[in-house]
This record gives C-alpha cells, structure tokens and sequence, in this order.
C-alpha cells in the first residue's frame, strides 16, 4: 500500500531554521545564505522521506515563518502598509510576520491565532480593499522544482482557498463575494502553473471542513470547487482535512471531482461511520489519516491494520497518510540520548512515522500480516504495562467533591478585601511574568544542565537576575511585580520537571510560531508534586520591595495541552491530577506571604473541541474545574490572576468568567482588542487586562499609542476593573525594547490617570 505524508516539521533536526533566522534578523546573514540554508533544510527533509519510502512526498510544507501567511504573500494579499515600505519580498514577508520598525516606516505584525485545535499559531492574513488578489509568481513550486532536480517527485501543498477565505480577516468594505472571483483566478493559475512544471499531484489543504458549516459556508465550497476542478486538466487534485471529520459536507465533498479526498481516522470521530454508511466513490484515492501526526506514542498496528483491512475489503482504492502535518511532533527520538530505551521505544516523533508509514504500507499488502515479525513486535510493546502508576494520587482524585472546586466568598467580597488591603492606584501597570532570556540567564542554565556548577551556584545566580528585575521594575514604576522566572526554560517544562508521572527529552522541539520552538514534556504517569517549585523564589523576590509580587504558576489546563499527553487514561483525570499539585503550590505560596498568585491558563481555549456539541462534555465541564480547584482553598485577600494568550476568547467569555479568577490578563492587540466587545456584551464581571502592546515583535509601542488603546479600552470596561499590561511574557523580547517599551506603558497609564481624575 502506498503511503503520504501530509507535512514535516521545518523546525529541523537542531532547530536549524531558527537560528539561521533569528541571524537573518540580526543582520548576520544575508538574504542570499537565510535562503540557500532553506534549501538545504528542505532538500534533507525529501531525501529523508524518500529513503524511508514514502510515496507521497509533500513539499511547499516547509516556510519561513508560517504556512497561511506564504500563502498570503503568494496571492498577493499583502496590505498596503507593506507595499509602502518599500523592502524586498523577505523583508516585506517578515514585516507582515513580526511588524517593522526603521527608517523603512513603523508597522504592526499580522494578527496571530492559534491554528484550529493545535499549539502552532498562524498568521491572520487581512483582505483590505486595495488588495489586488492574484498569483504573484510560481515560488509555490520552488521546492517541486528542487525536488525534481535530485530525482524525487514531490506533490505540492498549498492552503485551499476555502479555508484562505474562512480564515481572512476582512478589514475593509470588501466581503467575500467582492475578492471570490479573484481568488478563483489566481487558483486557476495555481493549476495551470503546477501542470505545465509536469506535478502529478496537488494537494490544498481544506482543514475548515472539519468545523461546524453552516449552509452558506457548505454552499461557498461548493461554488469554489465546481468552478475551479474543470480547469485542473491532467493535475490530480488531493483534497486534504485533517484534526476532525467532516460529517456536515461529506457527501458534498465526495461528489466533487477530486481524484483524491484526505480523510483523519484519529481525531475524526464519525469518519469511519461516514464511510460505512454513505461509501467513497470508486473512482477517488481515499487517503487514509491513521498515523497520529499530533502525538508522539507508537502506533498500535492492529488498530490501523483493522481500518485499513476493512476498507480494502470495499474496494477503495488506498493511500495510507498521516492523519495532519507532522508539524506537530518534534523531529525524530533519534536525538534523545538521555532517556532510557525502556522510555523511548514508546516514542514515535517525525522520523520515526516515516518508518510506522512504511511497514504499515507493507504489512497492509501482505495476506496474513499477524504473522509478520514487525507486526508482532508492536504487539508486545503494546502488552507491555508502559506507564507509571501512583494509586495514592488516583485515590485522591476520586475523592474529590464540589467543594474543592468553588471559593466560599463572591466575586465582590473578594475584590472589596483586595481593594482595601493593597490600596493600588486605578489603572494599575503589571507584566505578565518573564522577562527576557539574556545570554547571562541562558550560559546560567547551560553551565548548570551541563554540570559545570552545582545547583546552590545555579540558584544563586538566578537570585542575582531576580534583583536585579526587581529593581529594574521599581525604576519603571510598575505597581506590581513580578520576579521575572529566570529560573524556569518553559513555562510546562518547567513545571513538569518538578513532578512526577513526567519524562522529559533533550532536543523534542515543537515549532510554535516563527523561530519560537517549545520542548512539551510527555505525560509518562500519575502526576503530583514532588516538592515546593517556586515558593523559594518568590519569598525572596518578595523580601526586595515594598511593592506586591506575583507569584507565578502554570494551570493544569496548560500544563496539560501543552504536554504529549498519555493515551490510556481521560483528560478530565490528567487535569485533576495536575490541578491537585499545582493547589500544594499555591497554598504554599500564601503562606509564604505571596499575596497576588498567577496561574496562567494560556492555552485554555486552544484544545476546545472543533465541534460545538463536544464543547462542554468533551472538555470545558471539567477544564473550569481544573483551574478553580488550585485557588479554591485560597483567603478572600487573596488575588488570584490568570492569562490567556492568542485565541478566539469571544465565544467562550461566560465560561472564562467562571473560572473565578480575580483578574484576567488576555493577548488581544493582535486581534485588535475584538474580544472588548464581548466582556461588555457578557457583563464580565472579573478585573481584566486586555494587552495594551504586541510583545511578538521588536517594535516599541509609543505613549501616544498605548493612550490611545486605553481610551479604546476604557469606552467597554470600567476603570475600576483595568488593569495595564503587555499582551504576553516578555521572555522572547531584547532587554532595550523591554523597557523602552514598558516605560511607554507607564506613562501612558498615569497620563490617563491624570485626566480622569481633572
């Protein structure tokens, strides 16, 4: 059985991509070697594939910074703002990326989101009335081109316009329907192009189909597709989803003239019903999705040969496939020297599907595949009893009640007490936690990961950094500080290092967005604390000032969904778990004296169900609970904060509002502060922060702008209830950009101080 792979992870084997960038923007490199060490990352990844013998090869997969947004760039949506600075097509590009501030001109970065139901963002491109939408040149096929010259046949992949246009933000008077038949146009020369340049295969990537459809949006697809499969010629077209079914358009989708129809059997929970009930045409390649390309555990071969055996046995013509991008995983177990073999021989990361790939394929074409050594030694890796088991931590758990996840006092009690005890000013200014990574913290953390000092030097190194943040911040004039998490790589790793039921790997790097890596620690076990994390820390960032210090803490929620987590057990039971040690810790915390304690929950929306008949039962009935069950014990002086970074919050704002949490920081400047109307909308009755600057870029945000922001912000929520912050950490930012800009942001809050109070 032939085999596909969706996409790979451009991150590179040791994150090449990232630093071969990140020297790029700091003109180290020209555009010359950032694009050569491009083609050299790529031409690795196909040699890589084919070698393993994977049929179905994708390129175009790899970007610079992100997927959507070259796709963007190719279609010539590129704002007008761009244009006028004047730079070449890299620097254009990464200006729409991260904005650009010099003597070029001084624009923000696109707005960022989190793509679908993952941990990688993508860029939002905008549709403005002067956009031309058209084909701008053929470097969509630059790879294949490449590719071709080393003798391996590539099919191109490029996001469809469907889902292009579902994920648009429109920004003018324009709509749909104005730029449809340009979009049409520029996809027709897409097709034209790619079967003049001799490809085989085409896939687009059409992932919106896996969300609830209304009619109209089931009715665009179709009115696309109708229009522009006639003008494929001899190109044969794979329509690919992937992270869900598509039960609203199935039967739609599978009456259009594509010659191949993707399909996800991990995450798509009606797919096999699908096909069981309505069939698949005859004359269509169904790729079959059956390899995890979000998770990192081996594959269970019965499980996928059982699937495959099924459809064979109805004639489908087969293609077994990655169920989405491997994007998702880090680059291959291979670079994991650390942890034992009894550990990793349960991992399966890009490299490793590759060869699951190709012995599935194999095993699928053989008439008793039981037999098969490979197949039997899958079998008795899965008999084997893998994980860490703790029945105190499962007992404690399944005792749980109601009352261990609701504070006694009201939403008014608690901010009446908070108000009177820390007498803070209105408008009060605070950051969201981390402050940058300099070379000094990151040699700290190399020197003591590599055993060149002990863990007292280590930790009174980090001590030093911690005074010298805190006196940086009081010569800033922030109202409340924060220690500045020196001592932490990642806000998950970090955490996951300091309980038990995790493993954690060396060089597991997962792109996030841009050159921005995370390593997620994997679920192995159990989990519940070993010891007191930060309280440490935090005491004695506290002993430094008079000013009230936040102590900082990761939710279960994101600590979770941002870990490979275990397979075998439920995520309501991996939440409480976590939930459980993260309450040690903040009981630990207010009795150290920490009177502000936040517990970022940035990636609650992020892993919401794409259906919204799963929302609740599948994930929010029991995500809330996770996160009021660490504050629940609490006093009512207590404040208790929380953060969430880029998503769609507006949807979810009742529930946001029933964590019950006494302030709320949200990532918001990208989106352009849209969730504002929201919290108004919903009577939202928690003190807010909506970021007042975009941390994601290097630009410094000036006082006259950030005034303006807070005047914007001030018309939907009640000063009383404002707080003033970045949108995010600042862990990623240079030093200089960090206080010019957190300075801005100051003055800023006491200017309108000062006119409110005249």
């Amino acid at each position: 059985m032939k085999t596909s792979v969706i996409g790979f992870p451009r991150i590179g084997a040791h994150r090449e991509l990232k630093f071969v960038t990140e020297s790029y923007f700091r003109g180290e490199k020209s555009t010359e070697e950032l694009l050569a060490a491009v083609r050299e990352q790529r031409q690795g990844q196909w040699i890589l594939q084919e070698k393993a013998g994977i049929d179905f090869i994708p390129s175009n997969d790899f970007s610079l910074y992100d997927g959507v947004l070259d796709t963007a760039f190719l279609l010539n949506a590129i704002p007008q703002r761009y244009q006028d600075l004047g730079l070449g097509d890299v620097d254009t590009y990464f200006a729409m990326a991260r904005g650009y501030q010099g003597t070029a001109g001084d624009v923000k970065a696109f707005s960022m989101k989190k793509w679908f139901n993952t941990n990688y963002h993508y860029m939002v491109p905008e549709i403005e009335d002067t956009v031309d939408i058209k084909l701008r040149s053929s470097t969509f096929l630059d790879g294949y081109r490449q590719a071709k010259s080393l003798g391996i046949e590539t099919k191109p992949v490029l996001v469809g316009p469907f889902t292009f246009l579902k994920l648009a933000d429109f920004v003018g008077k324009k709509t749909v329907d104005d730029v449809l038949p340009a979009i049409l146009a520029a996809y027709e020369d897409i097709f034209k192009v790619a079967e003049e340049q001799g490809v085989a295969w085409l896939q687009l990537d059409e992932p919106y189909l896996v969300r609830d459809l209304t009619k109209e949006d089931v009715d665009l697809f179709v009115s696309i597709y109708e229009k522009l499969l006639p003008k494929k010629g001899h190109l044969k077209v794979l329509l690919q989803t992937y992270f869900g079914d598509v039960r609203d358009c199935y039967q739609t989708l599978t009456g259009l003239d594509f010659d191949g129809i993707g399909l996800d059997f991990v995450e798509g929970k009606q797919t096999v019903d699908l096909l069981n009930k309505c069939g698949f045409p005859q004359d269509k390649t169904l790729f079959a999705g059956l390899v995890n390309g979000k998770n990192i555990w081996r594959t269970d071969y019965k499980r996928v040969l059982g699937i495959l055996n099924g459809l064979s046995q109805k004639g489908h013509d087969l293609v077994l496939s990655t169920s989405c991008s491997l994007l998702h995983v880090p680059y291959t177990v291979a670079n994991e020297s650390k942890l034992s073999q009894d550990v990793t021989k349960h991992f399966s990361f890009a490299c490793e599907k590759l060869g699951e790939l190709h012995e599935l394929g194999t095993l699928a074409d053989l008439a008793d595949y039981e037999a098969d050594d490979s197949y039997q030694a899958n079998q008795a890796l899965f008999a084997e009893n893998q994980l860490r088991v703790d029945k105190g931590v499962q007992a404690a758990v399944a005792a749980l009640t109601e009352a261990d996840f609701k504070r006694p006092n009201t939403v008014q009690e608690r901010q009446d007490a908070q108000k009177a005890l820390f007498q803070l000013p209105l408008l009060p200014t605070t950051t969201i936690g981390s402050f940058p990574q300099t070379k000094a913290v990151k040699e700290n953390r190399k020197h003591f990961r590599q055993g060149e000092i002990t863990e007292a030097e280590y930790r009174a190194k980090a001590k030093e950094f911690i005074a010298d943040c805190i006196k940086l911040q009081e010569e800033i004039g922030l109202d409340v500080l924060v220690h500045g998490e020196f001592e932490r790589n990642d806000m998950v790793e970090f955490f996951g290092e300091n309980l038990d039921g995790y493993v954690f790997t060396s060089n597991a790097w997962v792109q996030s967005y841009g050159t921005r890596g995370v390593k997620p620690p994997i679920v192995f076990g159990d989990i519940k604390r070993k010891q007191a994390i930060t309280v440490d820390y935090s005491r004695y960032a506290n002993s430094l000032t008079k000013k009230e210090v936040k102590g900082m803490l990761t939710g279960p929620v994101t600590i979770l969904n941002w870990s490979f987590p275990r397979e075998d057990i439920s995520t309501q039971e991996m939440m409480y778990q976590i939930g459980l040690a993260i309450r040690d810790e903040v009981l630990d915390l207010e009795a150290a004296g920490i009177r502000i304690i936040q517990i970022d929950e940035a990636a609650l929306r992020e892993k919401l169900p794409l259906r919204k008949a799963d929302w609740y039962s599948d994930y929010l009935d029991f995500a809330i609970k996770a996160f009021r069950l660490c504050h629940a014990k609490v006093k009512v002086e207590t404040q208790i904060h929380t953060h969430m970074c880029y998503s769609e919050f507006e949807d979810i704002i009742k529930e946001i509002d029933a964590m019950d949490a006494d302030v709320i920081t949200f990532e918001a400047s990208r989106s352009k502060l849209t969730i504002l109307d929201s919290l108004l909308a919903n009577n939202f009755k928690t003190e807010v922060g909506p970021g007042v600057y975009d941390i994601h870029s290097p630009r410094v945000p000036s006082v006259e702008e950030i005034e303006e922001t807070l005047r914007l912000m001030l018309t939907k929520i009640p000063v009383e209830h404002l707080w003033v912050n970045p949108d995010c950490g600042l862990k990623t930012r240079g030093e200089k950009e960090t206080v010019a800009s957190l300075k801005n942001m100051v003055e800023a809050a006491k200017n309108i101080r000062a006119k409110l109070a005249c």
